[in-house]
Order: structure tokens, then sequence, then C-alpha cells
């Protein structure tokens, strides 16, 4: 679906929300780090990733944006619009973005990890997370700008355009494969040990705090959490595939790497 497309299904008073704020949004909560060169990007890879013209593939930090359907997978819904939409943005700031590093600077894949900023200041993630092309995360180093892209992603939930236009979140029951997901269920019993603290969300899906992640957590609030109603996000894994899901256990498992990463809801 291409970007007029989405701004078509959307209200005519949700766009205007969403366009009037989510500047305001990015300038005010995200301000642009000083004295830090400009950088040419070569090409937009996706929505929330760029291959610059010294070769180094650049992942924004803090935005995970649907897939583009590589390696046998079928494209994702808003996967296109976000990566187009990203090109636009890179377009106006005349090819150019100023990188500010992460604490942790590359990932896994040996992508450089940055925040990405045009020439006007405005941080991209953060606009758009406000225009409803991506999902907040949050992994640990990588910290620095959570408060202000929670608060982009809030201008795009609140006015229900992109990704909010109909509800991501699932009941524990509906996980059919792992991926990113949003989901939503009680808490029904906690526990922490050598492996860090366990949420059992009933038969099917368990959250994990590993012990390196705990630091991320007000760990009494969590360990408070039992009957409480949570709505949790990140990678989910399926622990049958990796061998060592044992008798009671849950089939699925959703790391947590910080606690932008699970609300407590009333």
């Amino acid at each position: 679906m291409g970007y007029p497309a989405l701004l078509k299904k959307a209200s005519l008073v949700g766009a205007f929300f969403v366009f009037g704020v989510y500047s305001g949004v990015a300038l005010a909560f995200c301000p642009a780090p000083d004295n830090l060169p400009s950088v040419k990007v070569q090409r937009v890879v996706d929505g929330d990733t760029l291959r610059l013209v010294d070769g180094r593939a650049v992942r924004l930090i803090g935005l995970n944006t649907p897939e583009m359907g590589r390696q046998g997978r079928s494209v994702e819904p808003l996967a296109e619009a976000a990566r187009k939409r990203l090109q636009a943005l890179v377009a106006a700031s005349d090819e150019r973005v100023v990188l500010q590093l992460g604490k942790q600077a590359k990932d896994h894949y040996g992508r450089t990890l940055a925040h990405a900023y045009d020439n006007r200041g405005r941080n991209l993630e953060a606009q758009l997370l406000a225009e409803g092309l991506g999902y907040l995360v949050a992994v640990a180093p990588n910290l620095a700008l959570v408060q202000c892209q929670q608060a982009a992603e809030r201008v795009a939930r609140k006015a229900r355009v992109g990704l909010w236009q109909r509800s991501p979140v699932q009941a524990p029951k509906q996980l059919n494969s792992g991926g990113f997901a949003l989901l939503q269920g009680r808490v029904q019993h906690v526990e922490r040990n050598g492996g860090g603290l366990w949420l059992e969300m009933g038969d099917s899906l368990v959250l994990h705090i590993a012990p390196r992640a705990l630091g991320n957590f007000d760990l009494r609030a969590v360990q408070g959490l039992e009957g409480r109603t949570v709505e949790a996000r990140g990678w989910v894994v399926d622990r049958a595939k990796r061998g060592g899901l044992r008798a009671g256990q849950a089939r699925w498992m959703l790391p947590l790497t910080d606690k932008a990463m699970l609300e407590v809801l009333p």
C-alpha cells in the first residue's frame, strides 16, 4: 500500500492531527545533537534501515517497521509505505542525514546502530512512529530516546493511523509463529530464578526478563504483576524449534529488554 493510500484510509481529523503534531514531537522530545557531521545516503533499504555511500548499513534505533518480505516471506502490511516514507524524508534532506551512534554501535549483523536526523534537526524514527509506520522497540543499552519515541508512537495510536487503524494487539492464544508481536493478557504467575524473571501468561506464552536486563525494570513492581493485565511487545521465540521445550512449559517466549516493552493496563 502506498503512502497516499494510507492517508485515504485515515480519517481527515486523524490525518490532520498526526501531520500537525509529529514534527513537533520529533523536535521537542528528540532534539538533534550538536556538532555531528552529516552523511550521504545511497539508498533506503526498508522503513528502518539505510545504506550509506561509504558502504555502511544503518539500523535505526528504537524503530521496528513491517518486514519487506525477503527470503520467501510475504510482504507485511505497510512495509512498502514505511520504506517510501523514509525515502521521502531522506530525499527532502538532500539525501543526507546526521547520525547519533548508540552506546552499542553495532548489531550482531554488523550494521551500525544509530538515531538519524534530517537537515532540519528532525528525528526520523520519531516521525515514522508518529505517522503509525513502525513500532517502538527498546533494547539496552540504546535507550537514550525511548521516552520521546514513546510519545511519538502515542500520537499515531491515539489518532488510529497507519498500523494502529486496526488494533495489532493479539491474545497469547492467537500466536502461531515467531517474530515481532504486541500481546495482551493476564499474568497468571511470576517466578524468579537463576535464569531471570518469568511472567507466565497461560499455557501458551511466557514473558522473560534475562538476568542482564533485570536492571532495566522495577523488579518489585514486576514481581507484583500476578493477576494483572499487561501489554508486551518484542520478538516472540518458538521454544519448540530450539529443542529446549519441556513438558508443561509454554511454547512461545517473549524476551523483554526494557520496561518500555511492558505496559500494565487498568
